[in-house]
């Protein structure tokens, strides 16, 4: 099989609200903010082509669905569909993809399910071949939000799912479309349920790290639910990817897609081995 990082829509947002409580003399060393205090973030993909014959993406990103207004309010930067434009990089269309497999539902990560927006047009769900994999926690979450997070999941995107017949809402380990390749774990410190799928020695790190600047243990995000819970979970799950030497995949990370983690003699974390792009690499 070969995997590939796909670029979708990018996003601006507030270097604040991304690093929680840590001090912006601290993450500014990182990397460096607009005039509006925003840093860049992408909303990255990764596409396994054949996977067991199927082509399978991890993800689709914000995608291009809100309106103008609401495309400015959150950082939005591209008002086409980047992810259509990723997938034909790689030689495919979105109708070619098998199964899409989301580790949660808020809208820059699920966003890229729909098509872009256009005046007067109702909400269009893509990937008309593709099965949908959610976890059957977050799910109900994404049904009854609480108004700490009501703004981050689509109105509209759960009747989509349930209506295209191809949903599937996974509990445990493994999903009934994927089998045993993908293996499933779960967090609940940024949002319940959510959703993390290891394939081929690689983890699809979501909003638990969603960069590498988020590896080192006390920095959080705002967004994240219950920031404690999130810290000893990012240990627990760090601590089994270096043991096994499973590689990170980042869904934010302006400038890398994968690396290797790291532990010092501190016993502080890092990464190492830092890939911006994976263009077919082939995984035994």
């Amino acid at each position: 099989m070969q995997m590939w990082s796909l670029i979708g829509n990018s996003q601006r947002l507030d270097g604040g609200a991304m690093f929680g409580n840590a001090p912006k003399a601290l993450w500014s060393r990182w990397i460096a903010t607009d005039e509006q205090n925003r840093i860049p973030l992408a909303c990255r993909c990764l596409l396994v082509k054949d996977l067991d014959g199927r082509n399978v993406l991890f993800e689709t990103g914000i995608g291009a669905f809100f309106e103008p207004a609401l495309r400015e309010r959150y950082g939005v930067v591209e008002a086409h569909h980047v992810l259509l434009d990723s997938l034909a990089e790689a030689g495919l269309s979105h109708e070619d993809v098998d199964v899409v497999v989301l580790s949660h539902l808020h809208f820059d990560h699920a966003g890229g399910l729909l098509a872009a927006w256009e005046e007067g047009q109702a909400p269009r769900l893509l990937f008309p071949k593709a099965r949908f994999v959610v976890g059957a926690e977050h799910w109900l979450r994404a049904q009854h939000p609480h108004p700490r997070d009501r703004a981050s999941f689509i109105p509209q995107l759960g009747a989509l799912l349930e209506q295209s017949g191809r949903l599937e809402r996974v509990e445990g380990e493994y999903s009934q479309v994927l089998g045993k390749s993908v293996r499933l774990s779960y967090s609940q410190g940024h949002t319940p349920g959510l959703m993390l799928a290891e394939v081929g020695g690689v983890v699809f790190c979501a909003d638990l790290i969603p960069g590498r600047f988020w590896v080192h243990l006390p920095i959080t995000m705002g967004y994240d639910r219950w920031p404690e819970m999130l810290i000893d979970e990012k240990q627990a799950f760090l601590d089994d990817k270096l043991a096994r030497n499973v590689r990170l995949f980042f869904t934010h990370d302006h400038d890398c897609a994968m690396a290797r983690v790291t532990r010092d003699e501190r016993g502080r974390y890092g990464t190492t081995d830092e890939q911006r792009e994976l263009k077919g690499l082939v995984i035994a």
